[in-house]
């Protein structure tokens, strides 16, 4: 799809904003209607759009974090065949799951805190770059967590997954990162 009708798309559907433009950051971390118009910075941050995401993406030099949730495996009986709804990532991403929330249990921060390290070998200054889907709250949280963590180079690619695949981008099937007790 041409980029310019893929561009209108994105700005006629997934970024679509109140009225009065897009919501204001808040000071906390958002913790209800998680899929909602977004604000349009993060401070501390920066914000991609698409083709930043695309060039940074193609240059190797970050860390892209997926933060959507991964729903558990549900109890069935015995002999049911389960399959899982695939994710669909950006190649090359690292996806912990459920660490987009506005509150995280103990066991998810260190989840989060730990698969950082491991992206980052511990750097600080790495490129990191967090996204969920279009218009969701969960990346931007993450992204913010991240700077309270004392990451000092975070991107915040708001149209996520939906975004890039509008643009014809290349996704793989993804697995999440391991939990501890996994």
């Amino acid at each position: 799809m041409p980029r310019v009708i893929a561009i209108a798309l994105l700005l006629s559907c997934s970024s679509a904003f109140p009225e009065n433009g897009p919501p204001a950051e808040p000071e906390t971390y958002r913790t209800d209607d998680y899929r909602a118009p977004v604000p349009a910075t993060l401070k501390g941050g920066r914000v991609l759009t698409t083709d930043d995401a695309e060039t940074i993406w193609r240059s190797g030099s970050a860390v892209f974090i997926d933060v959507l949730p991964h729903p558990p495996r549900p109890n069935l009986p015995a002999g049911t065949v389960w399959r899982e709804t695939p994710r669909h990532n950006i190649p090359g991403s690292i996806w912990l799951p459920d660490t987009g929330y506005g509150e995280l249990a103990a066991s998810t921060e260190d989840y989060l805190r730990q698969g950082l390290k491991r992206a980052t070998d511990g750097k600080l200054n790495k490129l990191l770059v967090f996204y969920c889907q279009a218009n969701c709250w969960m990346s931007w949280n993450a992204a913010k967590r991240a700077l309270s963590y004392g990451y000092t180079n975070v991107a915040w690619y708001p149209d996520g997954t939906d975004g890039w695949q509008q643009f014809d981008l290349p996704v793989e099937d993804s697995k999440p990162e391991p939990r501890p007790a996994e």
